[in-house]
């Protein structure tokens, strides 16, 4: 990593990187899709109102395997394999623990409402959502184990491996998604099903691997199913920063569907249109962030080794080469999404004129900044892979987060008596390039004094013959 071409490094690097989150960025697009030319726009709106309690599924699966999966990577970089065999297994072990505390709150009809109360859900929606949350909380555990423990296996030595466990959830996802919701007609739970059933097509490949593969760096074994103290704390303090990212981000959504339903019930649309037309624009977002996200993991080992070695000339051509990339990425999303939205929006069973229009237009609006996007994503890693990870998550938060929220809370009330033409309803979506500008503006500034500090590690670096 140190002396190979740059370039070449890069792509080697990128292609299953990119391949495995546009896989994995994919659950999101299928259950939209099936159910929108399903039950139309009640479909799409159940799965919006579900998003938020989706993503704290995640965030709960990155907590335990993130977490392991870094301390077995530390623990096998020492040559300690039963350490890290230790830490596999207590991920398996608290996997099962959050599995018996989701299903639990899944029992309980007051949590359930709670949730959908807080998820902004009518009176319409609400058995739909209440439906596909419920029978995603009885197999949790497969999401646990097909997501969080397939990160062990990229440690293990085996990234394709890793991918096609990923790549198998994904087709039999799609594959019982057809049969379930298009040909059976089981709408929502239909498609509940077939995302567990996708999941548990990814769980059992990953749990082939630990148990079944011959000569694999890491086994699962049960001896080291035993909770042990210490191993557990370092699991949660290790996954805690993905999680609270993810955990933000659902805040965020519970946030954006209560402004949808209370400025949707104000304009022709309707609260349960407005639900259903940014589903579609949220998931479309999401996916065409995913490759980018791709491209910023698959560089942060080539930033961090040579940051770590000194040699600033491949860390800025890294850093510059990965921007590019990713701005290349985001241009031809960009220009797909301009000249395509409407058809990108039939795709999701969307029918109503009306709301067709209004949806292709708010698509429009909420990517219109998507071609700097990967200078923000990219940028925001590069603090991460260099040891500086308070400025990483500041930036990382700020587009999501820090500057979206109270966007998405103010621009309803303001915007609409400056621009007539506008509404509430609107306003919303020209949050997000409003805080798209603000979040890329300020990686620019961080570096800009990053790329200063950088040359003068290189002229001191040059000075004292080093």
């Amino acid at each position: 990593m140190g002396t190979e071409s740059i370039p070449r490094l890069i792509t080697e690097f990128a292609i299953p990187s990119v391949v495995g989150m546009v896989v994995n960025g994919s659950y999101n697009i299928i259950d939209s899709v099936f159910l929108g030319h399903a039950m139309g726009e009640m479909g799409l709106s159940a799965v919006t109102v579900a998003t938020p309690a989706m993503i704290v599924f995640m965030a709960l699966s990155m907590l335990v395997g993130t977490g392991g999966n870094a301390l077995a990577a530390l623990r096998l970089g020492e040559g300690n394999r039963d350490a890290a065999e230790r830490a596999l297994g207590n991920v398996i072990t608290l996997s099962l623990v959050l599995w018996a505390l989701v299903v639990v709150l899944a029992l309980d009809p007051a949590a359930i409402d709670a949730v959908l109360t807080l998820s902004s859900a009518t009176d319409d929606v609400r058995p739909y959502a209440r439906t596909f949350i419920q029978i995603l909380c009885y197999g949790f555990i497969l999401q646990c184990i097909g997501m969080g423990v397939n990160n062990f296996i990229r440690t293990a030595g085996a990234p394709n491996r890793a991918l096609g466990t990923m790549a198998i959830g994904l087709v039999a996802a799609t594959a019982f998604n057809y049969w379930f919701v298009i040909l059976l007609g089981w709408g929502v739970t239909g498609s509940a099903l077939a995302t567990l059933a996708g999941q548990a097509c990814s769980c059992g490949a990953v749990l082939w691997y630990f148990l079944l593969t011959k000569g694999v760096p890491l086994r699962l074994r049960v001896s080291c199913l035993r909770p042990a103290r210490r191993v557990v704390g370092t699991i949660l303090a290790f996954g805690f920063p993905g999680f609270a990212l993810q955990a933000g981000a659902a805040l965020v959504n519970f946030l954006i569907n209560y402004q949808l339903v209370k400025y949707g019930a104000l304009s022709p649309l309707g609260a349960e249109d407005a639900l259903a037309s940014i589903g579609v624009v949220q998931r479309i977002g999401m996916f065409t962030i995913m490759p980018i996200v791709g491209v910023s993991i698959s560089i942060q080992p080539l930033l961090g080794y040579n940051y770590g070695a000194r040699k600033i000339g491949r860390v800025r051509t890294t850093l510059w080469l990965g921007i590019a990339g990713a701005t290349v990425m985001c241009v031809a999303e960009w220009a797909v999404v301009m000249l395509l939205a409407g058809p990108i929006v039939a795709a999701f069973g969307i029918s109503h004129d009306g709301l067709a229009d209004f949806t292709a237009f708010a698509l429009r609006i909420w990517l219109l900044l998507l071609p700097f996007i990967g200078f923000q994503i990219v940028g925001s890693n590069y603090f991460q892979a260099t040891g500086q990870p308070a400025k990483a998550i500041f930036l990382t938060l700020t587009r999501q987060i820090i500057f979206l929220v109270p966007l998405v809370m103010l621009l309803p009330d303001v915007l609409p008596s400056v621009v007539p033409a506008l509404d509430g309803l609107d306003a919303l979506y020209v949050a997000a390039p409003v805080s798209d500008f603000l979040a890329i503006f300020t990686v620019g500034v961080f570096l800009a004094w990053e790329m200063r500090r950088l040359r003068r590690m290189r002229a001191t670096r040059t000075e004292t013959g080093a």
